[in-house]
């Protein structure tokens, strides 16, 4: 049995063709900040530096955006530093090439914008437990938590820890988690390395074991240690705002299944991650579990956090990083079965590690999602365990043709119960009314305005009915406002072959014809018929123009 259902999944590309795109997906890569390994390259050294600094994000978020993914998981605290100005913990080295020095500007502020602004999400990603190296807690000299806060803080194998089971330690990260959800618009928190570290049975606590053990079984107690941590850190989160999403990434494997063994490598046993009791107990909302895996090692794990999930989200982070030649060399084959698996049993999303690989194209992945796996957007799911009411549905639509070539849309805001802002997801079709649970329409995401211009890319991408709904900040979607029906605006077309066949229009004088960008390709005097045999292919929009000079669209020519 075990041999046929590895067979089975080696040869899914072979069969299958990829599945129907979800409107519902999470689509997240990890940007790691840790030595500029993801970002950034270059130092906010001076002026010019922050603004290289800021081009470089961009520039990696257009190239996301134009993937289609909606999350970006930007590690925040890396190791006893932050990117972000703060009263507790101080500056990376990574932002300046200095440690603690201000790189002139708030990068976690400026990416949150700089996501909003795309339609993505951002989720703060903090490394919870490490606290550095020896090298990386010298440098940090006095700001480094284990020189202004020692006794929480234990050295084992030349890294330095948190120590889960002293209280004191739920005190600090809940400080640090605050300032961050209290300070700044997030999406998410994202905890990573909320564990005890590798071989963490020679972990040196015994001091605390004998301080706060309480008689329990100690490899119980550190289990309890970390989810006290994750309870008392979603509690604080979800008090300032409720809509921040809070996830972490535990080991891929939460322990042995009755399919098949984790070979010792597992979250609840080998680190003390007791992440499937946190989704059950309702102190999560996602899981991002580290399935850096093939095979027997990938796929009945992914089932087991499949049946385990309590109803909350499970994203794989899939080990793209495994593709390079200098790591282990992957087939293209083992991400694309992965990807199939991860759609077929209806999982949540997928995640990637890291975003360098991603966008490096590495053996041709980008490629891959972009013209198979993601070819139309996706929503982030609604949190509806935390709220599932509906902001009130758009109202008063608008919509006109510019001289341009373009579409003007408008409408007036929705409110929420929540009280929140909402954002707006524009949808467009060929089919009026429009179809709002195809993600095929789906046009824009989180539109933070009551208004968009819209020029397709290309003449034959052309929609002609459109229409639009409310979000709020748990994602919950109002009714569509349809901003235009099949009597109102719709997009005749005006020739047949090299004639152009204009209605009568008693007030015409003048025809004119544009391209697609606007640019004016013929102008003459109204008459029935037209010859348009010097039009070259392609597609345009004809404008009349009356007695006063007045223009209005009239429809269109493909040729």
């Amino acid at each position: 049995m075990r041999t046929f259902f590895i067979t089975l999944l080696l040869v899914i590309p072979s069969f299958l063709p990829v599945m129907p795109q979800p409107k519902y997906e999470i689509r997240a890569t990890w940007l790691t900040t840790l030595g500029g390994m993801d970002w950034p390259r270059n130092k906010a050294v001076n002026a010019s530096g922050i603004r290289r600094q800021q081009k470089e994000l961009c520039e990696i978020l257009d190239r996301l955006k134009a993937a289609r993914f909606n999350t970006v998981l930007l590690q925040t605290r890396l190791r006893g530093d932050l990117i972000y100005p703060s009263a507790i913990e101080t500056f990376a080295e990574s932002l300046t090439g200095s440690t603690g020095r201000n790189p002139g500007y708030d990068p976690l502020a400026f990416a949150i914008e700089e996501c909003h602004k795309r339609g993505m999400e951002l989720h703060a990603w903090i490394v919870t437990i490490p606290a550095g190296n020896t090298r990386q807690v010298q440098l940090l000299g006095r700001n480094s938590v284990v020189r202004k806060n020692r006794k929480i803080c234990k050295l084992y194998k030349g890294n330095w820890y948190l120590d889960p089971g002293n209280p004191e330690t739920r005190e600090y990260l809940s400080r640090i988690v605050k300032e961050i959800t209290s300070r700044y618009d997030i999406d998410g928190i994202h905890f990573d390395y909320i564990r005890y570290p590798e071989q963490a049975d020679r972990f040196p606590d015994k001091d605390t074991y004998r301080k706060y053990g309480k008689g329990k079984e100690l490899k119980q107690w550190r289990r309890d240690n970390i989810t006290e941590i994750v309870r008392r850190l979603y509690t604080d989160i979800k008090a300032l705002k409720p809509w921040v999403k809070v996830s972490s990434s535990p080991v891929g494997k939460y322990r042995d299944t009755s399919r098949y063994p984790s070979r010792g490598w597992n979250a609840y046993h080998a680190v003390y991650q007791d992440a499937q009791k946190w989704l059950k107990e309702g102190i999560h909302d996602a899981l991002f579990p580290m399935m850096y895996f093939q095979g027997n090692n990938f796929y009945p794990f992914a089932l087991d956090w499949k049946e385990n999930c309590g109803n909350r989200w499970i994203v794989p982070g899939l080990g793209i990083y495994f593709l390079s030649p200098h790591e282990q060399n992957w087939p293209l084959d083992e991400i694309v079965r992965q990807l199939h698996f991860t759609r077929q049993i209806r999982l949540d999303g997928q995640a990637y590690f890291r975003n360098r690989f991603l966008l490096d194209n590495t053996k041709g992945l980008l490629d891959e999602l972009q013209e198979n796996f993601y070819t139309t957007p996706a929503l982030v799911p609604p949190m509806t365990w935390m709220d599932s009411i509906a902001p009130s549905a758009p109202s008063a639509p608008s919509l006109q043709l510019l001289p341009d070539g373009k579409m003007r849309m408008s409408w007036q805001a929705s409110t929420d119960n929540s009280g929140s802002p909402v954002t707006y997801h524009l949808y467009a079709s060929d089919t009026c009314p429009v179809d709002i649970t195809q993600a095929g329409n789906l046009l824009e995401t989180r539109l933070t305005h009551t208004a968009y211009e819209y020029l397709p890319s290309a003449p034959w991408r052309q929609k002609r009915y459109f229409a639009v709904t409310a979000a709020d900040r748990f994602g919950n979607e109002s009714t569509p406002l349809e901003l235009n029906t099949a009597s109102e605006l719709d997009m005749p077309l005006l020739n047949e072959g090299n004639m152009l066949l204009l209605p009568e229009m008693k007030d015409a004088e003048t025809i004119r014809i544009l391209t697609a960008t606007g640019e004016e390709a013929s102008c003459m005097k109204y008459a029935r018929p037209l010859s348009i045999a010097s039009l070259p292919a392609g597609f345009y929009t004809v404008q009349k123009v009356d007695r006063t000079g007045v223009r209005s669209f009239v429809g269109i020519i493909l040729k």
